[in-house]
């Protein structure tokens, strides 16, 4: 297999998922993030959205903010299931080959990527 610089990826999302019972601990968590992070955050999504199979949260990052975002999440996912991929331009191999879940791996559905 060929080695690809990680200069390709030119930016990161993790995904917060829960379930709907959870949901307080989930607003709490992204609410978390805001404050110590100057990230992007999504929408929380009361029902599983494209390839996601829980309700969620996105959480946009840069490739500098990884080795300090990514960590904390590891730490401080309080229970949820946090699936974290890289934008290359390639959206199956982003979510399918070069992703990383935190806690449970629930998988995604890949119907529909490019």
């Amino acid at each position: 297999m060929e080695s690809v610089s990680s200069d390709v990826i030119y930016n990161y999302h993790a995904h917060i998922n829960f379930d709907l019972d959870v949901r307080d601990t989930a607003v709490a968590l992204r609410e978390e993030i805001g404050k110590r992070f100057d990230v992007i955050l999504g929408r929380v999504w009361d029902m599983p959205v494209g390839p996601h199979l829980k309700p969620m949260f996105q959480v946009s990052f840069t490739p500098a903010q990884f080795t300090e975002f990514v960590p904390w999440l590891m730490v401080n996912h309080q229970g949820l299931a946090i699936f974290v991929h890289p934008e290359t331009g390639d959206e199956v191999a982003d979510h399918r080959d070069n992703a990383m879940w935190i806690n449970e791996k629930l998988g995604v559905n890949l119907e529909g990527l490019k």
